[in-house]
């Protein structure tokens, strides 16, 4: 049977429900047939990958490693993803640093392979993917209940990421812009509509440095902080709520019977 998460409410009462629930939730997703499955063949197996082609052509591996970076609509392009792989981060033209979705270099940069080689066997690795890997399960357990709740779940861990890449202020703003989920949850806490997105990027950079400092904050990953994060969930719930209420369809006749 297929994990399903629990989410009885929206908006920021619902969050506080699932931040207190998480554990107990990881919980039962760890022990799901499906999980379980994947979990013990990667820990079992991953560090006699020693290759790219050795990973892609295991698809209960790849299917982890794919996963726990979000990439696993790509399970079913073996010779990209090995390209990617092999191609590793250290050269500024490698494939991987050239693709927009910055997911790539990180995937390729955590295994290794076409930079210093195969970090698979390192100590700790195989349960750092696996605990990745649970991790973005979960989110999308919760996104098929709620959207909202799963960008909300995506955050601390993406603002961690962020930290470990991206250097001064400015350059994690761009960060932010450039990803979705993350644009999604500051655009709409800050107030933004949606046509926000399309204007000049300067503009849009002015823009969240003058609505982060109104709230005490210079940097994105300044938001790590767990009162100024929830802060900005308090406002992100409150404000996509009232998005969601605004674009009703019951509300929508409403208007038209008016």
């Amino acid at each position: 049977m297929t994990f399903q998460a629990i989410v009885p409410l929206s908006g920021h009462a619902g969050w506080r429900y699932l931040t207190r629930s998480t554990e107990v939730q990881m919980a039962r997703l760890r022990e799901s047939p499906e999980v379980k499955r994947l979990t013990d063949h990667f820990r079992a197996h991953v560090a006699k990958a020693q290759t790219a082609a050795d990973l892609v052509s295991d698809r209960r591996l790849l299917e982890v490693a794919l996963g726990a970076f979000g990439l696993k609509a790509d399970l079913n392009a073996r010779a990209f993803v090995q390209k990617v792989l092999e191609g590793g981060t250290l050269r500024p033209d490698s494939l991987a640093n050239r693709l927009a979705d910055k997911r790539y270099a990180a995937l390729a940069l955590e295994f290794g392979y076409g930079d210093l080689g195969a970090r698979t066997g390192l100590p700790g690795f195989a349960e750092r993917i696996i605990a990745r890997y649970e991790r973005q399960v979960f989110q999308e357990a919760v996104g098929e209940r709620d959207g909202a709740m799963r960008l909300a779940l995506n955050l601390a861990p993406a603002l961690a990421d962020l930290a470990e890449r991206t250097g001064n202020a400015n350059a994690q703003w761009y960060s932010v812009i450039a990803s979705a989920p993350l644009r999604e949850v500051f655009q709409t806490a800050f107030g933004f509509p949606a046509s926000f997105a399309t204007i000049d990027l300067d503009r849009q950079l002015a823009g969240y440095k003058a609505r982060a400092a109104a709230m005490g904050a210079k940097a994105p990953t300044d938001f790590a902080d767990p009162a100024l994060q929830d802060r900005l969930l308090r406002l992100y719930f409150l404000r996509s709520g009232a998005q969601q209420a605004a674009t009703s369809p019951v509300l929508a006749l409403l208007r038209q019977g008016g």
